[in-house]
């Protein structure tokens, strides 16, 4: 049902995004506005990331408002309802970009999981509200706070995923996208963790400052190669798509594709290594 709902919320959101856009351009050019990486943040700030956030939000508090009333909701059915929600959206607009050709098959795969990532943090503090028995004023500010967080993240990988279409230096904006997708996948997963009442990952466990300067370094670093490595994997099979199978199988391209797979996965295996690291540190510390 949240999944259907999730979809209609797509539709809806997709119909207030035109209507914005229409009402915008008796203001300004919104259409050349758009063609400058300043504009395009923007609209993805006032427009994509708050329209698209809101009505997802809408579409997890209005039927668990009334499901409330009747049924006794957990912390963990409210989370798993907003990622039945997300993914509902997503697939609403996966449909929209595959029937205007807008977007390959391969993006969309990859932009599936990311709407669910988006919407953690509201999901996770509207289930600490719903499902509480003394709900205070401070778990509604959670909840907007939480919501605002969603949005500044829909509208960053949004801006992120647009800067590889400009020139340098612009142009290297788009190498933190995939470390900054990884880092809110691993969000995603600590989240969960905590509505179903396990323990949360811990990678930065020690209690002297300088070292953990030193581990939190140790994170980023992973993530960027961890990110690049799955970034660099995406764009050689979109490199190689276009080309026939018997083209595959040319020295010279079979080379292309080996070596650039094996630089991939050697930094990926480094990137699992500096988090299995970090993850056998604090067991150490606290085991």
């Amino acid at each position: 049902m949240f999944f259907i709902i999730g979809a209609i919320s797509g539709i809806l959101a997709l119909s207030l995004e035109w209507v914005f856009e229409t009402v915008a351009n008796y203001f300004v050019d919104w259409q050349q506005f758009k063609r400058w990486l300043s504009g395009i943040a923007l609209r993805q700030l006032v427009e994509v990331g708050t329209i698209e956030e809101g009505c997802k939000l809408a579409a997890v508090f209005i039927p668990t408002y009334y499901l409330q009333r009747k049924y006794r909701l957990l912390h963990s059915t409210v989370f798993l309802f907003t990622i039945a929600v997300a993914l509902g959206f997503t697939a609403e607009e996966n449909w929209i970009y595959l029937f205007h050709d807008t977007a390959s098959i391969l993006d969309r795969a990859i932009s599936t999981p990311v709407h669910a990532m988006f919407s953690a943090p509201w999901g996770y503090a509207l289930g600490i509200y719903i499902s509480s028995n003394t709900r205070l004023n401070r778990d509604k500010k959670f909840i907007f706070r939480a919501w605002l967080n969603s949005v500044i993240c829909h509208a960053l990988v949004n801006v992120l995923s647009s800067a590889w279409r400009y020139s340098l230096p612009l142009h290297f904006l788009s190498y933190g996208l995939f470390p900054f997708l990884l880092w809110m996948f691993w969000r995603l997963e600590q989240l969960l963790r905590k509505v179903q009442g396990k323990a949360v990952i811990t990678l930065i466990s020690d209690r002297i400052p300088q070292r953990r300067y030193w581990q939190r370094s140790l994170v980023l670093f992973a993530l960027v190669l961890g990110g690049n490595a799955i970034f660099g994997l995406f764009f050689l099979a979109r490199t190689i798509s276009p080309l026939s199978p018997s083209k595959l199988f040319e020295s010279d391209i079979l080379w292309f594709i080996f070596s650039r797979f094996l630089l991939n996965l050697f930094f990926g295996v480094l990137a699992w290594g500096i988090y299995r690291y970090l993850r056998h540190s604090a067991r150490r510390r606290y085991f």
